[in-house]
């Protein structure tokens, strides 16, 4: 009995990390390691930083419109102007009020982003996608493990939140229990002290938790944007170019190559031949060169078809074996024949001249 075994599947199988490209590719389409919880606690913890370093001229503020309103506009009468001027008045207070818990919100979640992924500008991210409104992708992501996870998370932060806001109280219920005794300017700033405390300890915890967050994202990203064989195959084509089509376009430049070459060979002095072997096909104008030039040279098939071009536009073919195959070994096509050569080749096109009677 034989198990039959598809090695497809190891090919598939996403085993490998990620190279570059791929996290390039991940990166633009807005698919980094994030934690939103590290953005929840930096807003907590610079917001209450903030109450506690601040709050004082927060209070006085608020304080301030109160005054203001029991004081000058409780009888003011309400005209288009008189209107005009409280909402003016108002909007400017409640905003020397409230905008420093904005700065400092805002700048919370600017820190929070760079620190996780950096300068990120991703519009694919935000493009409309229908499978986003897919009812039954939406269903499959409700009900995923990946829910759960995220559910047993909420519910594990709301059970810590819960215990430390519990001992923070815990520690202050001797001031809780004489709170009654307290006049009630001394009462506010009890429980605004202690707002601040909570606010401060819940969200040392949330970072703590906010590390770890971070941690498990990263690794399942890293998980996420692993790569087959196949794929590392794929991508390394898609970089190279695919085999095939690149052996066809060698193919294609060489006899391109080969066209031009064979073009120069009725404008040659003379073919050097081994003589089945080698031909090498040589040019000289004592007006524009300082040498002999190699215009075309080949072997074998390329020879054959060297001399037949030469036969056929009456190119004088000259058989010297050894300087046949020096020239092909130290000569490319277009260069200039090598000095210790010159005196073959002198012999060569000399014997040439005088048999056209052109010395």
């Amino acid at each position: 009995m034989y198990l039959q075994l598809d090695i497809q599947f190891f090919a598939q199988e996403k085993t490998e990390k990620a190279t570059p490209k791929k996290r390039k590719d991940s990166r633009n389409k807005g698919q980094v390691a994030k934690s939103t919880d590290v953005n929840t606690a930096f807003i907590l913890m610079f917001v209450f930083l903030l109450f506690w370093l601040a709050g004082r001229f927060i209070v006085e503020q608020l304080f301030t419109i109160a005054e203001f309103t029991f004081t000058d506009y409780l009888m003011t009468e309400l005209t288009t102007e008189s209107v005009q001027h409280l909402l003016v008045t108002y909007l400017f207070q409640a905003a020397v009020a409230v905008s420093p818990v904005m700065a400092a919100a805002a700048l919370a979640g600017i820190a929070s982003n760079m620190l996780q992924v950096g300068v990120l500008f991703a519009p694919e991210a935000v493009k409309p996608k229908l499978e986003k409104i897919n009812p039954i992708k939406g269903f499959k992501r409700i009900f995923s493990v990946r829910a759960l996870v995220e559910f047993l998370k909420s519910m594990g932060k709301i059970s810590l939140v819960g215990l430390v806001t519990g001992a923070v109280l815990w520690f202050f219920i001797d001031d809780l229990l004489r709170l009654g005794l307290y006049s009630v300017g001394e009462g506010a700033v009890l429980i605004g002290d202690l707002i601040v405390i909570m606010g401060l300890a819940v969200g040392f915890l949330l970072i703590f938790l906010a590390i770890l967050d971070y941690l498990y994202q990263k690794y399942d990203f890293e998980k996420n944007i692993k790569m087959s064989k196949q794929d590392l195959k794929d991508e390394h084509k898609k970089a190279e170019g695919d085999p095939l089509i690149k052996s066809k376009i060698k193919e294609k430049q060489r006899q391109m190559a080969m066209s031009r070459m064979m073009q120069e060979v009725p404008k040659a002095d003379v073919v050097i031949t081994n003589p089945t072997h080698y031909a090498i096909a040589l040019k000289y104008d004592d007006n524009k060169m300082d040498a002999p030039v190699i215009t075309a040279k080949g072997v074998d098939y390329i020879a054959l078809k060297i001399k037949n071009s030469a036969k056929h536009n009456s190119v004088m073919t000259v058989e010297n074996r050894p300087l046949a195959r020096a020239l092909y070994a130290q000569a490319d096509i277009g260069d200039q024949v090598p000095e210790d050569l010159f005196k073959g080749v002198a012999e060569v096109l000399a014997y040439v001249y005088r048999m056209q009677k052109k010395i």
